[in-house]
């Protein structure tokens, strides 16, 4: 941890070769991986604080870090990894880092949601306008205000003018889950003889220690349904689980076979979603809260501090980012205990040291 008038390496997300030195103001405390915005030129960027500056040099005239944000600081596996893709890459090291930022809208703490509820005090003026939005909070719940507009067909002012008669008070509510928490026991599949063996062989495997997951099957042979299952026990074991697709194209099919197995839709991670959608889906793999998600191959990797579970579906091996390549050695750095760290594949790279499962024939028609 680090005090008022400690100086510090901050690495910024920008292409630079490494960090620079800053000095920690009065008020702040910061501590390896947190996450900070500093000023750079004219300007403020976000950077992630790296540990003590390699040397002393001008500390009189360095600048103060400007904030830190409101989140977990960023794992050491996780910073190792960014070191270690510069190094993979042949990439500055404030680039890659900059991947691991790359939902900045997520690093302030989510605002709350405005809701209304009765107080049981009846207005003075009952229009038709207010007697709807009453009708609807007959319940006694509190609403948000988006949901009460639309389901009483009102303006806001209505509400707003109920509200300045007595009839309702306003709360501040915590922001919905990004998404439902999934059920591992939901809607299980009916394994076939040769999907039970291969399931076998890769729970078996040490979950304490680092391992990689070869299942090698021909196509229509189920392969899908065992990664299924395999994701359904790390959910029972309170970890996370990454999905990893190859095409954004193949989004929507996978996550209905995924919501029909686990009774949820899992978050999701692509270039169709909005700014926001991204910024929850960020901090919610980030705090945990978030326990599975999917999004394609090249784009997921970075993000989460607390990854436990490696389920790659048919990951494409791209000549650069060797996407597959950076959760192996993510995994290998995770303290033991606490990680499944298992890596499933279905196109593998031969030099993989990989625990082998081979599913020969084709699996039965399911209707």
């Amino acid at each position: 941890m680090y005090g008022a008038g400690d100086i510090v390496a901050v690495l910024v997300g920008v292409a630079v070769e490494g960090p620079y030195s800053y000095r920690v103001p009065d008020g702040m405390a910061v501590s390896r991986g947190s996450i900070v915005a500093v000023p750079l030129g004219p300007r403020l960027i976000q950077g992630v604080v790296w540990g003590p500056p390699k040397d002393m040099v001008a500390h009189n005239r360095l600048r103060d870090i400007a904030h830190i944000y409101q989140t977990q600081p960023l794992s050491e596996e996780l910073l190792r990894l960014v070191e270690w893709v510069a190094r993979y890459t042949l990439a500055a090291p404030g680039q890659v880092l900059r991947g691991v930022l790359r939902s900045p809208e997520a690093l302030d703490a989510p605002k709350p949601v405005t809701a209304f509820r009765r107080t049981g005090h009846e207005p003075e003026k009952l229009t038709p306008a207010r007697l709807r939005v009453l009708d609807t909070l007959m319940d006694d719940q509190a609403w948000p205000k988006a949901a009460l507009v639309g389901a009483s067909g009102v303006s806001f002012s209505v509400i707003e003018g109920l509200e300045r008669a007595g009839a309702l008070e306003r709360l501040e509510m915590a922001p919905p889950p990004v998404v439902l928490p999934p059920d591992p026991d939901a809607n299980p599949a009916q394994l076939s003889n040769g999907q039970r063996a291969a399931l076998s062989n890769i729970l078996s495997l040490d979950a304490s220690e680092f391992s990689v997951a070869l299942l090698d099957g021909v196509t229509g042979g189920g392969k899908t349904e065992v990664f299924f299952e395999a994701v359904a026990d790390t959910l029972r074991a309170g970890r996370q689980a990454l999905v990893l697709l190859p095409e954004i194209a193949l989004t929507n099919t996978f996550i209905d076979r995924f919501t029909k197995r686990f009774g949820a839709r899992p978050a999701e991670w692509h270039s169709d979603m909005t700014a926001l959608q991204r910024s929850k889906v960020w901090r919610g793999v980030l705090d945990g809260t978030v326990r599975r998600w999917l999004g394609r191959a090249q784009r997921c990797f970075y993000r989460s501090g607390s990854w436990a579970s490696w389920c790659s579906m048919r990951s494409m091996m791209a000549p650069i980012s060797r996407p597959r390549a950076l959760p192996t050695m993510r995994a290998t750095w995770r303290s033991c205990g606490r990680s499944f760290r298992r890596l499933g594949s279905c196109c593998p790279r031969r030099r993989h040291r990989s625990s082998r499962a081979t599913m020969p024939t084709r699996a039965a028609m399911r209707m």
